[in-house]
């Protein structure tokens, strides 16, 4: 590792309790209290470091304390972790700070504030989120007077003594050389676990690189698994101690109970002590009936229009409704009723129409405060659906959170909650980021959740966020977890969901042009993009596992010797027949599953064989063949689209595992894993995914709804699969289908040679499981061990370097720099730009595509680089809006071939898709020209926050293309950007925020 290395010193776990000064804190509350509890404190030190502190008042390094006068004193006794970390502080030394949500973080962020202001010197605090940046705002100004805010779109007195901003506004100080950072002691990066976004956490990595030496950091974070090695990599990089405090202890202890959807009451599974009941979890497992009843709340994934105006009653009301009610009957309110979509939300909020938690009092105060926060409203705007119809939801103590709501009712429905005015919240799970929020009860409505490629279990890293909602300090004895769960579970993935370890923080570095450029432009001394890359938390973790991966070589190299490589020729050779079949076997497959050749053949009752990729579905039964026109895209010519014709689904029952039946909106089953019972689904299948055809059929039901025909089918496979211990016979497709072309008949010739040698073959027959279990586990071994050296071969130092030489060609081709890497006029620009694409949009301020258009046109066009949900609606576009994206996309595949000239890893057409999102053109358009909110939300079906929040990052982009132009000396285009800024600007979209 380059540098000097780093050596950690361990201090012996905190002992000590804490009594919370609140009256109404119950008995055993103070009990649980007096326990002795842990903090762990390590300390990153660089070789060679040497402390000047006096040990009597901050003794040393391994075991800091402070005796001097306080910066700061607080209204209550400090828990052993912040008492540590102040005196991590004291010592003017960085500190990571790692703990549960409520555990107190904040504390020690303010005692650095009062430190920095003690010195009268500056302190900079960052957040992930403009959101999180204006509540942030709001907060430290109640407690410090002198503060001030940066965000994209707000600079609240700039010359602060303490500035709140995002890390991106950070990140561009630094590059621009900002005057700012020489006064500036101490940086707090809030929510630090934030680095692993795959997005935006390459923002944190550079700017902590960037810092200058002198400035001492306080990160803060949810609980980390590996935060000891982040505090030795900022050690590495800045050459100064960094200490890790880290304490897994809630102040508030919870209960996790289940919910069985469709059965009743509540399962404990796991106590306050955290100890798994089994014999619970038993109990569980039996209520779920046999016919697995589908949780209605799927249901509510179905199609709605995404606002509440229209949202019905949720199908799954009786469930979480049985839920809400009972919370309420038991005093176990305020609760936080979490689902992971935002229509989801809004459905159950709207199915609790019969319920009422507010008393007449509180509900004028809610009316009250609600008149009061829309004051800066517009009269038009006040009288919105979206608005009008959340009074009367509020004043019965029911609200939603999520990130499709007006930004104003998002706001008033946290100050709401915030004052206990809000007993039940139906949110998303980003509600569980940032302030501390916390509520007595947290419900799940759903243990799985779509991440963008498939269903899967909440991860515990996700869920110890989400759980540790629940439980308020110092008024609840005990914080309440329910999990709703619509099937049986594995214990294990339950016990692993709620007491897995926390994630460790994995870097997600990259090189983007926008940084690149930056540094080029600097090119002082040090700030090199190689420094950047050879500095990363990436390369740190990289060269940290090294030792880890020659480890696993050994010890697989040892097991490769060991392993019996006798008859390993005989197993290799039946390898190598099966997979010469397979693969002719294929080949024949793709020639005779043509619609004219294999239609006929497909009647109901056939025996087919499904493969998808590499998933093998075995043997189904064909139910009916559906014909299907292609889906033809609104920009595809109609020539093309005439000429694609029609494709065919073969309607399949498929055996499937049992919980495939819960993605409703749009089912993709998967086979049962090996000893699950399974059970039949019919399932549309692609003629090509069609492997094999036998010549068996079987009778079919006529209704195929009853779970029981379909049970019938599988009994009567599963018995020919007895009667046919080699196989289901195969169609041929010469004699039985009538294939005459010359090429398939030798094709069906070889296969049936292959066959009869692989029958022939005495592993076929025997099937020894101990020669050939012997032979796959010496081949996977080889496999490991090839590609763990590849690894350890592979420097991503290299790679990385590699890949900055390919993108400053593009930068070449493209003339943002020259051939001695000096950054030229489109350079110069590209540098101010880090919201879109900065290629992208410099391409268009060069080619003239915006000289073109007038001011309202480049607002539309501006939107398209701006990131945000995407429509489900066609897109039809106006005249004046077609030619100019047609401009946009043509540049945007110039670019994107450009980049894979340059030996770039791109696919061009899914840059294109990427870069350009065009959804909300027409509704940019319109607000432009002056039309109002109610009018433009009902061009579009996404949400009303959705547009807020794009339409404000888009007049962030307008002022970074105003300073690109400005910096280039195009006043007639720093004009334009100026005006399209100026006609966004106004009403609802940019309503002060109610914490400013």
């Amino acid at each position: 590792m380059e540098g000097s290395p780093t050596s950690i010193k361990r201090k012996r776990p905190e002992e000590g309790s804490q009594e919370r000064q609140e009256s109404q804190v119950q008995e055993s509350l103070s009990k649980r209290r007096s326990l002795s509890r842990t903090c762990v404190h390590e300390v990153a030190v660089p070789s060679g470091y040497v402390s000047i502190k006096g040990e009597s008042t901050h003794g040393t390094l391994a075991d800091p304390i402070y005796n001097g006068e306080r910066a700061k004193t607080y209204p209550f006794k400090l828990d052993p972790f912040q008492e540590v970390s102040i005196s991590c502080l004291e010592r003017n030394e960085s500190v990571l700070v790692s703990a549960h949500t409520s555990a107190g973080k904040t504390a020690v962020a303010e005692y650095a504030i009062a430190m920095a202001f003690k010195e009268k010197q500056r302190v900079i605090y960052t957040s992930p989120l403009k959101a999180l940046s204006n509540q942030k705002y709001r907060e430290l100004s109640q407690e410090f007077s002198d503060v001030g805010l940066m965000t994209g779109d707000v600079t609240l007195s700039p010359n602060a003594s303490c500035l709140v901003m995002t890390t991106e506004i950070l990140r561009a100080m630094l590059y621009r050389g900002s005057e700012v950072l020489k006064e500036v002691a101490w940086v707090i990066f809030d929510e630090i676990h934030y680095m692993k976004d795959r997005e935006r956490g390459v923002v944190w990595e550079e700017t902590i690189i960037f810092l200058p030496p002198a400035i001492k950091m306080v990160f803060l974070s949810a609980t980390m698994s590996n935060a000891t090695e982040f505090a030795e990599w900022i050690c590495n990089i800045h050459k100064q101690p960094c200490h890790v405090v880290y304490t897994d202890f809630r102040p508030t202890p919870l209960q996790h109970y289940v919910f069985p959807v469709g059965g009743s009451g509540l399962y404990l599974v796991v106590d306050e002590n955290e100890q798994f009941k089994e014999g619970n979890f038993l109990k569980l497992q039996d209520t779920f009936s046999a016919q697995n009843s589908v949780d209605g709340s799927k249901s509510a994934n179905s199609k709605g229009t995404g606002r509440i105006a229209k949202s019905g009653n949720a199908s799954s009301g009786s469930n979480i409704y049985k839920i809400v009610k009972m919370i309420m009957e038991r005093k176990f309110q305020p609760v936080i009723i979490f689902s992971f979509s935002r229509r989801e939300c809004e459905q159950h909020a709207m199915s609790m129409s019969k319920l009422d938690f507010n008393t007449p009092e509180e509900k004028d105060v809610v009316g009250e405060v609600f008149r009061n926060a829309i004051l800066c409203l517009s009269e038009e705007d006040r009288n919105l659906p979206a608005i009008e119809l959340m009074l009367p939801l509020l004043q019965r103590g029911i609200a939603v959170h999520h990130s499709g709501l007006l930004p104003i009712i998002k706001e008033l429905v946290e100050l709401l909650f915030q004052e206990g005015l809000v007993k039940a919240l139906f949110a998303t799970e980003t509600f569980a980021m940032g302030l501390n929020m916390p509520a007595k009860t947290v419900v799940f409505t759903n243990v799985k959740k779509w991440d963008g490629d498939s269903h899967r279990y909440i991860a515990s890293g996700e869920y110890i966020q989400m759980s540790g909602r629940a439980g308020r300090r110092g008024k609840d004895e005990r914080g309440i977890c329910i999990i709703m769960v619509d099937d049986k579970m594995e214990m294990n993935t339950l016990k692993d969901m709620v007491l897995g370890k926390p994630a460790p923080l994995v870097s997600t570095f990259r090189l983007s042009y926008y940084s690149i450029l930056n540094l080029m432009s600097r090119a002082e001394g040090q700030f090199t993009a190689e420094h950047v890359i050879r500095n990363s938390f990436h390369q740190f973790q990289h060269e940290k596992a090294l030792p880890g991966i020659g480890k696993k070589v050994s010890q697989l190299e040892q097991e490769a010797a060991v392993l019996d490589a006798s008859g390993e020729a005989e197993v290799a050779e039946y390898h190598r027949l099966k997979l010469e079949l397979a693969q002719l076997e294929k080949k024949m497959m793709a020639a005779i599953t043509q619609p004219e050749r294999v239609l006929s053949f497909l009647l109901p009752g056939r025996l087919v064989k499904v493969r998808e990729g590499g998933t093998d579905w075995g043997w189904g039964v064909v139910v009916n063949v559906v014909k299907k026109p292609h889906a033809v895209s609104s920009s595809m010519p109609a020539e093309l689209a005439s000429s694609r014709g029609n494709t065919y689904i073969v309607d399949a029952l498929l055996h499937c595992s049992i919980s495939t039946s819960e993605n409703v909106s749009q089912p993709k089953p998967c086979p049962p894993r090996p000893g699950e019972e399974g059970e039949m689904h019919v399932v549309p299948v692609q003629l090509p995914l069609l492997s094999a055809l036998s010549t068996l059929r079987i009778s079919v039901p006529s209704d195929l709804r009853p779970k029981e025909s379909r049970h019938n089918v599988l009994l009567a496979v599963q018995q020919l699969e007895k009667r046919y211990p080699q196989g289901f016979p195969k169609l041929n497709p010469v004699k039985d289908m009538g294939v005459e072309e010359p090429e398939f008949v030798e094709l069906a010739s070889q296969i049936d040679e292959l066959e009869h040698k692989l029958f022939a073959h005495p592993l076929h027959k025997s099937q020894d499981v101990h020669q050939i279990s012997s032979f796959q586990r010496k081949a996977e071994v080889s496999h490991e061990i090839q590609q763990l050296k590849s690894k350890m071969r592979d420097s991503q130092l290299q790679k990385f370097r590699d890949e900055l030489k390919n993108r400053s060609r593009v930068l070449k081709r493209l003339g943002h720099i020259d051939g001695d890497s000096v950054v030229q006029l489109k350079g110069r620009a590209a540098c101010r730009i880090d919201t879109g694409d900065e290629l992208l949009v410099t391409e268009l301020m060069f080619n003239g595509t915006f000289n073109d258009l007038d001011h309202h046109q480049v607002a539309a066009l501006a939107s398209c680089f701006i990131p945000g949900d995407k429509s489900s609606e066609q897109i039809h576009l106006r005249a004046e809006l077609a030619k100019p994206l047609q401009q946009l996309q043509d540049s945007a595949r110039r670019i994107a071939e450009i980049q894979r000239e340059c030996k770039l890893e791109i696919n061009v057409d899914e840059y294109v898709e990427a870069s350009i999102r065009p959804f909300l053109m027409d509704v940019i358009y319109c607000w432009s020209k002056g039309a109002s909110f109610a009018d433009v939300i009902q061009m579009t079906d996404i949400f009303e926050g959705s547009i807020i929040r794009l339409a404000r990052r888009l007049d962030e982009f307008l002022n970074q293309l105003k300073g690109a132009a400005h910096a280039v000396g195009e006043a007639g285009l720093e004009e334009k950007f100026s005006a399209a800024s100026e006609s966004i600007r106004r009403g609802i979209m940019f309503a002060n925020s109610l914490y400013l």
